[in-house]
């Protein structure tokens, strides 16, 4: 018995390591997040799909699949996910790919054969995020909200620059958990926008740990001194999502 009970907690350890590997050495360096309005009463379907098809299609493209999950309040029945590619470059070869696959092909039509599942995609690209993906990644986490600010013009550097020497490990000290931090990708010279993903393990214990971070004299002194010359985010949204069972960041 006792032995049996080593080789199960073994065997649950490397899974675990094993894990906390594949999150850690993204081999992506190029990002897309895709958020997927699906029409009424179509969301499960939309998941099913996902689960039974598309996530398996994307890895035989040679896409990387990040993370998959539903905002906590869905208002406007949507999924969210974010793909990984190895460069700009191999993003629309590996769609092109996908998209002529045989098997998502069969797939698709045979999903909407009552009628379309989704009715519009939104898509934000992203690259990682200069010295800020330096952390160990996190084990799984019961709640996750995605981030994005917008900068006053000229102070991304110094958003970054205070994540890196302040803000990351003033999250951790609150139990928040640092996921990966990306800058996005604009066109006609628009300045990037933060976005990263922060974990705990519920809302509540979320909000919690959030307003602690807020009331640290640490972070208020930090926050103070980095904004001597003028304020540096204009704007934050904010949403809350759960991870679906077949993500691999959970």
């Amino acid at each position: 018995m006792k032995k049996t009970i080593l080789l199960t907690l073994a065997g649950l350890l490397l899974s675990f390591g094993a894990y906390c590997q594949k999150i850690a050495d993204m081999k992506s360096t190029y990002f897309e997040v895709r958020k997927y309005y699906a029409n009424p009463g179509k969301l499960d379907e939309l998941i099913k799909r996902f689960q039974d098809h598309t996530v398996a299609l994307f890895e035989k493209s040679g896409m990387e699949n990040i993370v998959y999950f539903l905002p906590v309040e869905n208002n406007d029945n949507s999924l969210t996910y974010i793909l990984g590619y190895p460069d700009e470059e191999s993003r629309d070869r590996m769609w092109d790919q996908f998209l002529n696959d045989p098997e998502w092909k069969s797939a698709y039509e045979k999903s909407i054969v009552d009628g379309a599942l989704v009715s519009r995609i939104d898509q934000i690209f992203m690259t990682l995020a200069p010295g800020l993906n330096e952390m160990s990644m996190p084990s799984e986490s019961g709640i996750f909200q995605l981030r994005i600010y917008t900068c006053f013009d000229g102070k991304l550097e110094n958003l970054i620059t205070r994540f890196k020497d302040h803000t990351q490990e003033l999250f951790q000290r609150q139990g928040l958990k640092n996921y990966p931090y990306w800058i996005t990708s604009e066109k006609a010279g628009a300045q990037p926008k933060l976005v990263y993903l922060l974990g705990h393990q519920d809302q509540a214990a979320f909000e919690a740990a959030f307003q602690a971070f807020l009331k640290d004299p640490d972070w208020i002194a930090a926050r103070d001194a980095s904004e001597a010359e003028g304020k540096i985010v204009e704007k934050v949204d904010a949403t809350f999502f759960k991870t679906l069972p077949f993500s691999p960041i959970k």
